[in-house]
């Protein structure tokens, strides 16, 4: 199995692991086998259309029409596996839909982006099966904003492209993408919350004024939004509402799984509400299993630090290089947990990563109880690791940290 389809499917059950139980109330495992296997047929036949338009087969006017209709039939099976996605309501069925597709692909572009592709072994990869590359992906995603330019009524369609210019790091386009999906369908929580978290990304991650409104909105059309009421309280917090925002926490923590990460970390910022609050010590939050449990130290769901390049290796980057900083599990898969993008001239530059920075919704810094924090000069301006490209990575760290160092001081071979 290719890089891609490791990093892909391991993408996949992690956030279908999570998603499609309540969402669905099926099993995640139906979802991993569509997913990968839709790449499978996607990343093949673009194989196959690749090489009848070399061989002079295939004139362009045909390649181009093949490709989108390829593309097309991906989308549309992955929309007839949930026939109510477009149907609102609490279902999260939307989320499902978009899911599905994304999760995947997002898998294997965030791990171009971040992983190591070399640490697979290229014999391991099958011949004659090219890998998606971040190319086709972006491809994909212009022929869908193309389609749906002919098709503006397609909520699921922006769903879709408004997913994808988050995993690509456009925020703008996103939120505008969610604008548009919000406009076609208005009974869903899941679209409100996603469009509140994207627009924060284009206003400095705040949630002031129009996120606001839309997490308020999302909590109209379910009370029990897990991540409406994850933003809303963030929100109060932000405002000093230290009770506030312990209200909305305490009620994830009477609809999430006890045992979950996400329950772990509103606990801990439960405690940390309470000791603004209190202006003294903070208090665990009550827990089912431990009703009276000692006082604890807040572990935020987030690391934070600086990173400076070694001196040694100054000679070797341009100012305007692109630096990512990135967290990532200190064990398991090596797919980024969260992203920040900088430039060389910005070092030494201070950072701080968290959940509003995932990747993915189902994957983040809260449900990871130590991170590896790296950073990584890329010479040629694209993400994926190469060789020249100069990196730096700390020994495992514990959520909540700070005052990290990363030191850029070695260059990849």
């Amino acid at each position: 199995m290719t890089g891609f389809l490791v990093a892909a499917v391991v993408m996949t059950a992690l956030a279908l692991a999570w998603v499609l139980p309540p969402l669905l109330r099926r099993r995640p495992r139906d979802g991993v086998e569509r997913g990968a296997s839709n790449l499978a047929l996607l990343r093949d036949q673009l194989a196959e259309l690749d090489v009848d338009m070399k061989s002079g087969t295939l004139s362009s006017e045909q390649y181009s029409k093949a490709r989108g209709e390829l593309e097309r039939r991906v989308l549309e099976e992955t929309a007839a596996e949930h026939p109510g996605a477009v149907s609102g309501g609490r279902t999260g069925r939307w989320a499902a839909a978009a899911l599905a597709v994304l999760i995947p692909v997002s898998a294997g572009l965030l791990y171009l982006q971040i992983g190591s592709p070399g640490a697979l072994s290229p014999q391991q990869a099958l011949p004659g099966h090219p890998e998606v590359t971040m190319d086709q992906i972006e491809g994909m995603v212009a022929r869908l904003e193309a389609r749906l330019e002919q098709n503006p009524g397609d909520a699921q369609g922006w769903v879709l492209l408004a997913r994808s210019n988050l995993v690509l790091q456009r925020f703008p386009q996103a939120a505008k993408a969610y604008a548009r999906a919000v406009g076609l369908v208005t009974d869903n929580a899941d679209l409100y919350a996603d469009y509140a978290d994207a627009l924060a990304m284009t206003q400095g991650q705040s949630l002031r004024g129009e996120p606001e409104r839309l997490i308020a909105q999302a909590l109209k059309l379910d009370p029990d939004h897990v991540k409406a009421l994850a933003l809303a309280g963030t929100v109060a917090f932000e405002k000093n509402d230290f009770n506030g925002a312990i209200a909305h926490w305490e009620r994830i923590l009477k609809v999430a799984p006890a045992e979950s990460g996400i329950a772990d970390s509103i606990r801990d910022s439960i405690a940390e509400a309470r000791s603004r609050a209190g202006g003294g010590v903070a208090q665990a939050a009550p827990d089912s299993k431990a009703a009276a449990a000692p006082a604890a130290a807040p572990a935020m769901a987030e690391v934070s630090g600086t990173v400076r390049l070694a001196p040694a290796l100054a000679s070797k980057a341009a100012p305007t290089d692109t630096v990512f900083i990135f967290a990532r599990p200190a064990s398991g898969p090596r797919i980024p947990l969260a992203v920040l993008r900088k430039q060389v001239r910005d070092l030494p530059a201070a950072f701080r990563l968290d959940d509003s920075m995932a990747m993915a919704p189902t994957s983040k810094l809260s449900d990871h109880p130590q991170v590896v924090v790296g950073a990584r000069i890329s010479k040629s301006g694209q993400p994926a690791a190469q060789p020249g490209d100069l990196e730096g990575l700390t020994a495992p760290v514990k959520l909540g940290a700070s005052g990290i160092a990363v030191v850029i001081s070695s260059e990849v071979r």
